[in-house]
């Protein structure tokens, strides 16, 4: 465990601040109180940082913070431009932020309904990614949990910049090794289940619920799909299936900083239920590169627990040992050993959207 460790949970009703120095984590402050906040970007060295909220009937807005959270100011959201008439598929309007990254000076910003944007310049301006919107796949693009489409998971290259690759639900994965210039799809290995078998292996509507990079090793990434769990050792050109103990349904998943084998997910009853199997929460861990799984529940309720965990509501720290966990229903927990064990932390919180280390 870091000698001091931050970290802020993005929920229904607010931001809320961990710190830990050396005893348990503690909520330290609390930004946005009963307002919806979809997605928070951690501060950078300057400690800047961002906040993504979405207020329904008023709109997305979008809050910047110069000092670590300690004040907010609103900024600029991302806007589409008007939607031409003879233009098909889902509305050109922002219905929510849901992933936020910073890599080589650039922030993206993942939205529903499936654009991607940019802001040279921290949030105070926001550029449609045309080179992706203007795609013929997109308008194949199609919602799962929501209506529209969306990009999730935005994983920078750690070792190139301009290089990152997205997941998109329902629309697969797209890599660009130019700053967004062009773009190609990253989903070949995928099985969307859910559609007729002849077009399951379809790339361009798979549906990953999540995908991570290993910053150590950034050819690495996991992915938790809707039907399964799939691992790529080649920066996503190939992908390969994994099979977990439990269920290989979920939403979450985490990857170890610095080494590629480690994962963990947390299991699900597929679709219609999605609550813990057996009403009793556990992490799966594979610590081999998906050949085998341990199942934990150490500290985790055991009965009658009907917890989802979403895509962005398990987070590892970078030593790799810290994690954080939680829930639909409020509930955070914590883990010092990589989830072999753990604490919680609060019942009482509003629904959780995102936990992010800083």
């Amino acid at each position: 465990m870091e000698p001091s460790q931050r970290a802020w949970v993005a929920t229904r009703k607010g931001l809320f601040e961990l710190r830990r120095e050396a005893g348990p984590w503690r909520i330290e402050r609390v930004s946005f109180l009963a307002e919806p906040v979809t997605m928070v970007l951690p501060p950078d060295a300057e400690g800047r940082m961002l906040a993504a909220l979405n207020l329904g009937h008023f709109g997305v807005k979008v809050h910047a913070s110069a000092d670590a959270g300690a004040t907010w100011t609103e900024v600029a959201a991302p806007g589409y431009p008007p939607q031409p008439s003879e233009a098909t598929g889902v509305p050109w309007k922002l219905v929510q932020v849901w992933a936020l990254e910073a890599a080589a000076g650039i922030v993206w910003a993942g939205t529903i309904p499936g654009g991607l944007f940019r802001s040279d310049d921290f949030g105070a301006h926001w550029t449609l990614v045309e080179s992706l919107w203007a795609r013929g796949e997109r308008l194949e693009w199609f919602g799962g949990g929501y209506d529209a489409p969306g990009i999730h998971s935005i994983c920078p290259h750690p070792q190139r910049a301009g290089e990152l690759l997205l997941g998109v639900s329902c629309g697969g994965a797209w890599l660009t090794r130019d700053a967004a210039a062009s773009w190609e799809l990253r989903a070949r290995g995928m099985r969307a289940d859910f559609m007729p078998p002849e077009s399951a292996a379809q790339q361009n509507i798979q549906d990953p619920h999540r995908i991570v990079r290993c910053n150590a090793h950034p050819d690495a990434l996991w992915t938790q799909h809707h039907c399964g769990i799939w691992r790529s050792t080649d920066n996503g050109a190939n992908w390969s299936e994994v099979q977990a103990p439990l269920s290989s349904f979920g939403f979450a998943v985490a990857v170890h900083p610095r080494d590629p084998e480690t994962a963990w997910f947390v299991p699900a009853v597929k679709d219609e239920c999605r609550v813990p199997v057996a009403a009793a929460l556990a992490v799966n861990r594979t610590r081999d590169g998906g050949r085998s799984f341990e199942t934990l529940r150490a500290g985790l309720p055991q009965q009658d627990c009907y917890d989802l965990v979403y895509r962005h509501g398990l987070a590892v720290g970078d030593d790799g040992l810290s994690m954080l966990m939680a829930s639909t229903t409020g509930n955070l927990w914590a883990s010092d050993d990589a989830g072999e064990s753990w604490e919680t932390v609060s019942q009482h919180l509003p629904p959780v959207y995102a936990v992010r280390f800083g």
